[in-house]
């Protein structure tokens, strides 16, 4: 029998030929000795850049002292963490797993869930957003909805409707008898950098308390300071029932985590849902660590000041350029940049001047640097960004 050749790591992702083996801050440096600019922090997740000191010293001392031991027991680090995102939130209580897409699965069986406790098991099906994403489990890929993430992966996971995103009509007239929650992202990311208008979310709250349905906010790549509040749902003064987060949570440490009211998670006892990794103490190790920078006074202001200055300063210098940028948009430390021009070539372009970027849909190009950024940094990003635009079109 003839075996067809395959890598010894599995080819699931389009690989960039480059390896880093070390970072510090916004900086990565390659096996080969070369420095690149990191705004693309690990698609939204070296939120405090590479090698943070709160970072490494919380992770030093916890493996010194435990690593694991299953939430058969209890786990200290996990009531701290909880009660600080409690404190920091709309919510009463957490779920600590190890990935945006398990907080998703999460948040999805705590909708069904709790229509079953009301006796309406019948309600079920979730209103999510065109042009989103949710994560890579089959019922994750189908809350997204996107066909190339959905194509073999038939026959698709039942329960999802789709309406979209921003059009309050269209998604009112999809509640039916056996709608159960809203699903959406207050910024659309992998869909292009897409912010939801204020007013849409507020609409979205008052929709779903009309209908008795929850609301829940997709924040793994929003959350934890990445568009200027420690939430990107806190900027329209409107809070979901169910929350997910991951990504910047642990800032490089795999930790998701589902917050919820107590009434939205009342049916979540023991034996309903479960994680074998989730919130071990090395993860909550590094959330409280993160928390610990983020919650000091002036941090998330700060961010916010180095995002105007930065968005100021990629919209001046993508001004320049009209045959290659058609629109800057974003929120916060979450821009991007519509191209005329394949995203694909601009990412590696921007990468063979030393700027690391990442792409979306909508053929846009994310910039997601640290939240520890300074103006010296955003300085040397525009300084990149305008020597490449300025190399002409391929």
């Amino acid at each position: 029998m003839i075996t067809a050749s395959i890598p010894v790591v599995m080819p699931t992702y389009a690989r960039a030929d480059i390896a880093f083996e070390r970072g510090e801050g916004a900086w990565l440096w390659s096996a080969d000795g070369r420095r690149y600019l990191d705004f693309a922090s690990g698609v939204a997740v070296t939120a405090l850049g590479h090698c943070h000191p709160a970072l490494v010293a919380a992770l030093r001392e916890q493996a010194g002292k435990l690593w694991h031991c299953s939430n058969l027991y209890r786990v200290p680090g996990q009531e701290r963490v909880a009660k600080r995102l409690v404190a920091a939130s709309f919510a009463d209580t957490v779920f600590f797993c190890n990935s945006g897409a398990e907080s998703l699965e999460c948040a999805i069986k705590m909708v069904r869930k709790y229509h079953d406790e009301n006796g309406q098991p019948n309600r079920y099906r979730v209103i999510c957003a065109t042009g989103a994403f949710h994560g890579r489990t089959l019922a994750t890929i189908a809350a997204g909805g996107q066909e190339k993430h959905l194509k073999g992966f038939e026959p698709m996971v039942e329960g999802f409707d789709h309406v979209p995103f921003g059009n309050i009509n269209a998604l009112r007239s999809a509640i039916t008898a056996e709608a159960a929650a809203i699903l959406v992202e207050p910024v659309q990311g992998e869909g292009g950098i897409v912010p939801g208008d204020p007013d849409y979310l507020r609409r979205l709250r008052a929709a779903a308390d009309e209908f008795g349905i929850l609301l829940v906010f997709d924040e793994v790549q929003t959350g934890m300071g990445r568009t200027g509040r420690l939430f990107a749902h806190q900027h329209g003064g409107v809070s979901p029932d169910i929350m997910t987060l991951a990504k910047g949570l642990g800032g490089g440490f795999p930790v998701g985590a589902c917050l919820a009211t107590a009434e939205a998670a009342k049916g979540m006892t023991a034996g309903t849902h479960g994680s074998t990794f989730g919130g071990n103490p090395l993860a909550m190790a590094a959330a409280e660590a993160v928390l610990d920078v983020m919650e000091q006074p002036g941090f998330l202001d700060g961010v916010d000041h180095i995002a105007t200055v930065l968005r100021e300063g990629v919209e001046r210098v993508c001004a320049r350029y009209p045959e290659a940028i058609a629109e800057v948009r974003g929120l916060g430390l979450m821009l991007g940049l519509k191209a005329k021009i394949p995203n694909t070539d601009l990412v590696a372009r921007l990468m063979a001047n030393g700027l690391l970027t990442v792409g979306a849909g909508d053929n846009v190009v994310r910039l997601l640097p640290p939240l520890v950024i300074g103006e010296e940094e955003v300085a040397e990003a525009l300084a990149l960004l305008d020597r490449t635009l300025s190399q002409g079109m391929p």
